[in-house]
């Protein structure tokens, strides 16, 4: 950058999650409010008629989306005159310690070698941490402040993830406790199975998504599995598939996919917001992220008669993306 003097500072994430090569950048002004400057994100390629990918085909599309991604990146700081202060990095998929995937080695050795090349120093965070602060940022949470300091219920619904936790605000980021999870497939899971089964293209909750708002047909009984916080997603996977051989309607199918997936949410929230009652604790504000909470057919189900304040990430914020793990970059560098 051409005079690093008046140059501003920002702080640079990267995250390199199953279906998304992300980097993001944001600034923090001197009133301590945050803003995202670049969301750069390529998608990795998924066959035609596919449910997936395997981790090898995963890190090889990362190897080949990082350099356009990174020069995305490089071109906007360039535009603005930023000067890189420190890198996150999505370097696990859980905060926990047996938390590993092979496709998130390849956003490590690019925030290293972005970081060398900066002269800056480099910060690890999970993936779903990243996914929840970029939820607190694009809801506007983030600005208001107060989830930064007290604990909030934080859900990641996705394809590769249906966990619900206790978000517990440290400086930097927060930790987390789960206290609820899916016990089999995961709601994304079931949104591209069924999407696929139906001929949609992978990934696949956008289009089903269109279809369900399409809907005019009465749902079949709606029936969900959840008990305890835990919820069990593998039997809607075979009732969309029964519904759609019997009535071949795909916005019925669709609607009732996302129905039941959204009283899935909503009856873990109300049964974990139970519990708090039960020993006498006031009900937590929720926070819902991850690439399934981009889906608007859902949040209604949500919000309804909810006795707590509830949170949405918006949708380039919700899909997998880098702005989160820059944020918490930026946190903990301050």
């Amino acid at each position: 950058m051409s005079d690093k003097k008046k140059a501003r500072p920002c702080w640079v994430g990267f995250d390199t999650s199953n279906y998304t090569t992300s980097a993001a950048a944001c600034t923090v002004g001197d009133d301590g409010q945050i803003t995202v400057i670049a969301n750069c994100k390529a998608p990795l390629p998924v066959a035609e008629g596919a449910r997936g990918l395997r981790q090898s085909d995963a890190v090889f599309a990362h190897v080949k989306n990082l350099p356009t991604v990174i020069r995305d990146l490089r071109a906007v700081l360039e535009e603005g005159n930023y000067q890189v202060a420190a890198v996150g990095v999505s370097a696990t998929p859980r905060d926990a310690v047996d938390s590993y995937m092979p496709c998130f080695l390849t956003g490590m050795i690019a925030a290293e070698s972005f970081a060398a090349g900066s002269g800056t120093e480099v910060h690890r965070f999970s993936h779903q941490s990243g996914h929840i602060m970029a939820a607190l940022y694009s809801s506007g949470a983030l600005s208001e402040g107060k989830l930064l300091t007290d604990n909030f219920l934080a859900f990641h619904v996705s394809g590769g993830t249906t966990e619900a936790v206790v978000a517990h605000p440290r400086e930097g980021g927060f930790d987390v406790e789960i206290v609820g999870y899916g016990a089999d497939l995961h709601a994304g899971q079931v949104i591209d199975r069924v999407g696929v089964m139906m001929g949609l293209d992978f990934p696949c909750g956008k289009a089903l998504e269109e279809l369900a708002l399409r809907n005019t047909g009465a749902l079949p009984q709606i029936k969900t599995s959840v008990k305890d916080g835990i919820c069990h997603l593998s039997g809607l996977e075979n009732q969309a598939a029964d519904l759609w051989r019997r009535t071949g309607d795909p916005a019925l199918v669709a609607a009732y996919t996302l129905t039941t997936i959204g009283k899935t949410l909503r009856r873990m929230t109300d049964q974990l917001q139970a519990k708090r009652a039960e020993r006498g604790e006031k009900p937590l504000p929720v926070v819902y992220a991850g690439g399934v909470m981009s889906n608007k057919f859902i949040r209604p189900i949500l919000t309804k008669g909810a006795g707590w304040r509830v949170y949405f990430s918006e949708p380039a914020y919700s899909a997998d993306n880098a702005a989160g793990t820059a944020i918490l970059c930026a946190l903990a560098s301050l």
